[in-house]
């Protein structure tokens, strides 16, 4: 060790002084030489690649944030105008709270390191995360940028019940159950792949969330809705379904525009790294797949509602352009450009087909979030080994069956708590009258009164 200590001098000799040591030690003063020229340009590497991954990170954060703004903007145009001031309080409420419980409980939870409380299952509990300190060149990214892009993440887990317990949920029951969703329900299932738990172990493959973000939320939704039940008036005695229409389809149109642009920082900034033009040309490929399997998704939609209603749906084309976005999510960068067709057409027809369904099993979903994001995510997590080498049919049933059971059961025994101390419905009066006075008192369009 003390010879080495000694090689910064040795490179530093004069070269009539290295001429008149022995050839070892001329060699080994060559090679301290180039270490010490080369070491520079690797310093200067390695902060060049943490500076382009700290701003993938940041820029896809914000552009998923916007998708809040998207969920906002959808919901408020599909439900109608009575309630339309309830749903905009409840996501940027569900924003607010998913950003203080994921600090508080939810990152260290879902990003262990070595503290697992149950190896593989549980992270570490109660453990707000610290972003201060210098930066850690080692990790390749700041700590800051990585919190505040796996926050967004959660933020949209929630955004998905929101929309399907629309018109008939109270506030606050709805907000409790956001705080255990973000704090602990998707951390810990969300933990079991990205958080190096037992699924990544056992060779589970989703890329960006087909499963562990849009099918959680789906079937978090889906547990809520059962409990709840549906809407006054929706589902007639003689099994007759009635239309319920959105308020401003103007409005749900520029929400699915706003999740589409953010769907490409939520896609392309799941490939954790931009530091290099491998890391570069795969953003891009991820771009255009998650580009075309939206674009699929809606042509599906509408050609398929022309054939079979004879009239073309826009709810229903802005929700296909959605499920061919969910159905990319889970494996945006291996397949081709046709490959990324087939597999968001594949989900937009899976909307066409799915909303149906669920009305006729009496389950009130307001904006269509469960084919979405529950079916389209199964779907998106069981096409990836269709181009990705190393996922299994297999193991990516049992991962989706998994995360299905565990966020099912866990949202439904936390409904039910919920509903049996607090209740979950408004009185009959209050769901007539609208959310918007019966608990707010406010109304988005005050000036459309009944004449």
């Amino acid at each position: 060790m003390t010879f080495l200590r000694k090689l910064p001098a040795l490179a530093a000799l004069p070269a009539v002084a290295l001429a008149a040591l022995p050839v070892w030690a001329q060699e080994t003063a060559a090679a301290a030489t180039e270490a010490a020229a080369e070491a520079p340009a690797f310093a200067g590497a390695v902060e060049t690649a943490f500076i382009f991954n700290t701003l993938l990170f940041l820029i896809g954060g914000f552009l998923v944030f916007w998708m809040a703004a998207g969920f906002a903007m959808l919901e408020a145009g599909l439900v109608r105008s009575k309630n339309v001031t309830m749903q905009l309080t409840k996501n940027i409420a569900l924003f607010s709270i998913a950003g203080i419980m994921y600090w508080a409980i939810g990152y260290n939870l879902m990003y262990p390191g070595d503290g697992w409380t149950i190896s593989g299952y549980v992270g570490t509990l109660f453990s707000p995360k610290d972003i201060g300190g210098d930066p850690d060149l080692a990790t390749g990214y700041s700590a800051g940028s990585d919190f505040f892009f796996q926050l967004m993440f959660c933020a949209t887990t929630a955004s998905i019940v929101s929309g399907t317990l629309a018109e008939r949920i109270k506030l606050w029951p709805f907000l409790i159950f956001t705080v255990i969703l973000t704090a602990f329900i998707y951390p810990i299932e969300a933990s079991w792949q990205w958080g190096g738990g037992w699924l990544k172990e056992a060779g589970f493959s989703d890329f960006a969330g087909s499963t562990l973000v849009h099918a959680a939320g789906g079937f978090a939704a889906l547990a809520g809705a059962v409990i709840l039940g549906p809407r006054m008036g929706k589902f007639g005695k003689d099994g007759r379904v009635h239309p319920m229409p959105g308020s401003n389809l103007a409005l749900a149109t520029l929400g699915t525009f706003i999740l589409w642009l953010g769907w490409f920082g939520f896609n392309g900034a799941s490939q954790l790294a931009m530091g290099t033009a491998a890391d570069a040309n795969a953003i891009s490929v991820i771009f255009a797949n998650t580009n075309m399997a939206a674009a699929s998704g809606a042509v599906a939609a509408l050609i398929l509602t022309q054939v079979l209603y004879k009239k073309i749906d826009l709810t229903m084309v802005l929700n296909g352009a959605l499920a061919g976005l969910v159905s990319i999510t889970a494996g945006p960068l291996d397949p081709t450009l046709f490959g990324a067709l087939w597999i968001g057409a594949v989900g937009g027809i899976i909307v066409v087909f799915a909303v149906p369904f669920l009305d006729k099993l009496k389950i009130d979903d307001v904006v269509g979030a469960i084919p979405v994001h529950l079916m389209a995510g199964f779907w998106g997590t069981m096409a990836v080994p269709f181009y990705t080498a190393d996922a299994s049919f297999a193991m990516q049933f049992i991962g989706f069956a998994a995360i299905g059971i565990f966020v099912t059961v866990v949202s439904a025994v936390v409904w039910l708590i919920l509903k049996a101390t607090m209740g979950l419905r408004p009185s009959q009066e209050d769901e007539m009258a609208g959310l918007d006075k019966a608990e707010l008192g406010l109304e988005a369009y005050p000036e459309f009164v009944k004449g």
